[in-house]
């Protein structure tokens, strides 16, 4: 998944994100894993983060191969989250988001309130 999501972003494959998302799962914290895949290949995928003790979850890490963009695959990955999420009792979402997702996340009723700078911080 994070290999297919380095690519649809243009980023060399990493394993960084990977392992991420494997201490995640392992932490069992609620973190949901998505993907679309069509003919065996994995082709768009994303991520639920429902923030414990709130009404909050988090829709991340949207992604969909370029020859696969403009077929409704990420509004399908991001319904389906925000289904997750209502079953859980969150009726609140929260995401950041690339200028090409937003207007699909306003489509989908989400509202833009602010904006953020992302930094990788190392030593």
């Amino acid at each position: 998944m994070s290999e297919m999501v380095d690519e649809a972003f243009g980023d060399p494959a990493s394993t960084r994100q990977a392992d991420a998302l494997l201490a995640r799962l392992a932490r069992n914290d609620g973190m949901e894993l998505w993907v679309a895949e069509t003919a065996g290949r994995m082709v768009g995928a994303g991520r639920l983060e429902p923030v414990p003790g709130t009404g909050f979850a988090g829709i991340w890490g949207g992604a969909v191969l370029e020859p696969y963009r403009g077929r409704g695959i990420y509004r399908a990955l991001t319904a389906a989250r925000a289904q997750s999420a209502l079953t859980q009792g969150k009726t609140l979402a929260h995401s950041d988001s690339t200028e090409y997702s937003r207007p699909i996340l306003e489509r989908s009723g989400l509202v833009k309130v602010s904006t953020t700078t992302p930094y990788n911080w190392s030593r």
